[in-house]
């Protein structure tokens, strides 16, 4: 199975309204709520994907209740999802997606997460030390509640390492800084995050610099523009067909899901890089975070340009 571990879930709610304007009130005209959070959101596309997944992480009161539930509901016909959230005494976080449907833009709010105490902390390390026993490969994703260690992932990333566990890392600032020196496997920024880590505004040469950080392979998302893979194997760019528009949210999430898969798959790097190009763009045509229109990924899939940079 594939470990995804999300320490800042989220119940999601997307909001769709005819134009977003300032100091106006507005009508809905179409609303979701998801379980969500970076890693829910890789977890649901990889068991649409048919892989075997696990989650964990963090869930607490009304909220909490609520995304386990959604996460529940998704299970049937996103395939083997298995919940092993952690409980605790604080809320779960919701987050806001207003999508302008005249001009497909997407405005979001993030509240920041319940605080988790030392004892609850414990009780994750406890639970994920468990998994990672019985995985082929561990996701890291999304930001760090109030009172997890800033040092979380470093530690999370050297568990897995020390039992020959594949990790990926998808986080930014200090977390992502102090866990790249743990030297995970792969780490996936965008453009703006690689460039905090690196002080490099320059995609290539924030990769490199990356990798000299600790970081095995670096997959940078480019936003419309792709993604560049930095890696011992080579170095690809990846650039989808055309520039598609809807709800990014989320599009990074399906490119992490895509990426684990064609990692456990052994499926070389130029395609690896394809299908991730090609699940993000399908992920913007769909309704929420955690979900991709499958013809749209299907007819993207042939026709993402991949060439050796």
């Amino acid at each position: 199975m594939i470990l995804t571990v999300t320490l800042n879930t989220a119940l999601d709610l997307t909001y769709r309204v005819p134009r977003l304007q300032p100091h106006t009130s507005h009508r809905v005209t179409d609303a979701t709520e998801r379980a969500g959070g970076k890693g829910l959101n890789v977890a649901r596309v990889l068991a649409a994907l048919g892989h075997p997944t696990v989650v964990t992480g963090f869930a607490g009161g009304a909220t909490g209740e609520t995304v386990r539930r959604l996460l529940a509901e998704s299970a049937p016909t996103a395939g083997n999802l298995t919940d092993a959230l952690v409980p605790v005494l604080g809320p779960t976080r919701r987050t806001v997606a207003v999508v302008d449907a005249s001009t497909g833009d997407t405005t979001q709010l993030n509240e920041p997460g319940p605080a988790v105490s030392p004892e609850e902390w414990a009780s994750f390390t406890d639970t994920y030390a468990r998994l990672l026993r019985e995985a082929a490969a561990v996701a890291l994703c999304g930001s760090l509640p109030p009172g997890v260690p800033v040092g979380a992932y470093a530690h999370l990333v050297r568990q897995a390492r020390a039992l020959g566990v594949p990790v990926l890392l998808d986080t930014s600032g200090e977390p992502l800084r102090r866990g790249i020196a743990a030297r995970p496997d792969l780490v996936k920024p965008n453009t703006g995050e690689l460039a905090a880590l690196t002080g490099s505004t320059e995609p290539l040469r924030a990769a490199l610099d990356a990798r000299r950080r600790g970081a095995h392979a670096v997959a940078a998302t480019l936003g419309a523009d792709g993604m560049l893979a930095v890696t011992p194997e080579g170095t690809w760019r990846a650039a989808p067909p055309r520039r598609l528009t809807g709800n990014p949210t989320g599009a990074g999430d399906s490119a992490v899901a895509s990426l684990l898969a064609g990692w456990v798959e052994g499926t070389p790097w130029p395609e690896r890089v394809a299908r991730a190009v090609a699940l993000a763009g399908a992920t913007v045509r769909a309704r929420a975070a955690g979900e991709f229109d499958r013809p749209t990924y299907e007819s993207l899939l042939p026709q993402v340009k991949v060439t050796e940079a």
